[in-house]
């Protein structure tokens, strides 16, 4: 039987749209409890209207012998080269949190590990990596290096093979999660007696103007919770420099959010609301482009959450 959003339990939602068919398809992390236990794996659903979605389909499951079993987060599913790439987020107990590359011949997936482990440093805290690919076709994962090892948590940009098995060359930085204007230190009960603020990074996802511009959307905490805001890139490359706007696009206990387009050429902005689990939901808004960023549109909002008290769950 089809579901409405505020029936569907999901973080870091994302959108693609099938153009073959006219539908869309929503990636998420979809565990029930993805902070801790067993993890089962990644769901999708299928939409024609955006408002009613069939599901949840098995969308990958790891394999026999699979390094993590638990913290699987934030898939995403990228057109590229004739396949379907998922970026996501794995964790397991002696080793580092980083991003690995699944893939599928089908965007519905079964999604198989394609890269041999985490593209993320093996020696770094990540999450949450999207894929870019820039203006000559060399393809990029941007990702946060996580604020539990950096105290201030960063975004970076890492360049792949163009086969995306593999990191290619060194790390850059591009921004800190301090240089947001609008970004606040994380108030939890974890973090009280560390001798520095931290600031948390999440969910980066770039997106080309019509201009030829390039932003990008991120997660942090602000005054009001959970939040994200836009970074504008002063070169028009992934390299940047960044730089921030003054206000976040969303304040208020939502976040790690991405940008779709809907087959009648609409900006939709789909981001997780509230922030605590088990109550987060999708949320659906378009946007309006200006000439250097993306603005909210109200009346053409096309599904609003009221969703629940808000939260500080830390990602």
């Amino acid at each position: 039987m089809p579901q409405q959003l505020n029936d569907i339990q999901i973080r870091d939602p994302f959108v693609l749209p099938l153009p073959e068919t006219n539908e869309y398809l929503l990636f998420g992390s979809t565990d029930p409890n993805i902070w801790s236990g067993p993890a089962t794996g990644f769901d999708y659903y299928r939409s024609s209207d955006l408002v009613s979605w069939d599901g949840p389909v098995p969308a990958f499951r790891p394999p026999p012998g699979f390094w993590s079993q638990e913290q699987f987060w934030a898939p995403e599913v990228h057109r590229y080269q004739g396949r379907f790439f998922m970026f996501a987020t794995f964790y397991a107990p002696g080793h580092f949190r980083g991003t690995q590359i699944l893939s599928a011949d089908r965007p519905e997936g079964p999604y198989t590990p394609w890269s041999n482990g985490p593209v993320t440093p093996r020696n770094w805290q990540c999450l949450d990596g999207t894929l870019h690919v820039d203006a000559g076709g060399a393809p990029w994962m941007v990702f946060c290096h996580e604020w539990k090892q950096v105290h201030d948590g960063t975004v970076t940009a890492q360049r792949l093979s163009p086969d995306l098995r593999q990191a290619e060359g060194a790390p850059v930085l591009l921004f800190s999660g301090s240089e947001a204007p609008w970004s606040r230190p994380l108030q939890v009960p974890s973090t009280a007696e560390l001798e520095f603020p931290v600031y948390v990074t999440d969910g980066p996802y770039l997106h080309r103007l019509s201009n030829g511009g390039l932003i990008m959307l991120w997660s942090s905490f602000g005054d009001q919770g959970y939040a994200m805001g836009i970074a504008r890139s002063g070169s028009g490359t992934v390299l940047g420099p960044w730089h921030q706007e003054d206000k976040p696009i969303w304040s208020t206990d939502g976040g790690h959010g991405m940008i779709a387009r809907t087959f009648d050429g609409q900006l939709l902005l789909t981001l997780h609301q509230p922030n605590n689990s088990p109550h987060e939901r999708a949320s659906f808004h378009h946007l309006k482009e200006l000439e250097d960023t993306v603005v909210l549109d109200p009346p053409a909002t096309v599904v609003s959450n009221s969703g629940t008290a808000p939260g500080r769950q830390a990602r």
